[in-house]
């Protein structure tokens, strides 16, 4: 059978249906301990979690009053790569302040 040149085959394209997932997200903790300066937790807050010197002020004395404070809602490699940053810090400035995650 021959075509008109305005007659077109029509094709469906179909693809397969994705189930897309948002990322499991985890909180960056910071905990208190007696050497650790409030000076150094708010700069750790400022830098590395981008807070303002109020937000980190909040946060810091959290941490303090309650002897755990979250620093930040993030994706699992984020979390961990924060989490190395402030461990190195601390190290490099002879703190012993840590950092862990835990799931929402």
């Amino acid at each position: 059978m021959a075509k008109n040149k305005n007659q077109h085959e029509s094709s469906v394209l179909t693809e397969d249906a994705t189930d897309v997932k948002e990322p499991k997200l985890y909180k960056v903790l910071l905990h208190n301990d007696d050497y650790t300066t409030m000076e150094f937790v708010i700069s750790i807050l400022e830098t590395v979690f981008h807070k303002s010197t109020n937000d980190a002020t909040k946060i810091m004395l959290n941490v303090h009053n309650e002897g755990i404070g979250i620093a930040g809602v993030y994706t699992r490699e984020i979390c961990e790569t924060k989490i190395s940053v402030v461990h190195q810090l601390a190290k490099k400035n002879e703190f012993p302040l840590r950092c862990s995650m835990e799931t929402v």
